[in-house]
């Protein structure tokens, strides 16, 4: 199961971590970010030991959003070394977002 990620837990969890991390950021409400959910919850068993596969939700956590522009969701954020890599920004295919955390390991 994918992490939850939240603006409390970000500075540590992301930023100051040496991990590749895949951040799916989502609200209830968002059709295409319900769709992708499997997809993340599946790269999350995929990636386990090599990359931190999480979500977090834009309503709960408005810091994070503002502070990467995100203005469309599903968004997906890959950092590698604390610093952003990669953003994707809406409903993509699983083998996509594979080959960007592929390209960040």
């Amino acid at each position: 199961m994918a992490y939850e990620f939240n603006d409390s837990n970000f500075q540590t969890e992301v930023l100051e971590s040496n991990k590749v991390t895949l951040i799916d950021l989502w609200a209830e409400w968002c059709g295409p970010c319900k769709i992708m959910t499997p997809v993340v919850d599946e790269l999350a068993v995929e990636f386990e030991g090599k990359a931190v596969i999480g979500k977090l939700n834009v309503d709960d956590n408005p810091e994070v959003p503002t502070n990467y522009n995100v203005r469309g969701i599903p968004t997906f954020l890959i950092f590698k070394n604390g610093e952003l890599f990669d953003k994707v920004v809406g409903a993509t295919t699983k083998q996509a977002l594979k080959e960007r955390l592929e390209a960040a390991l």
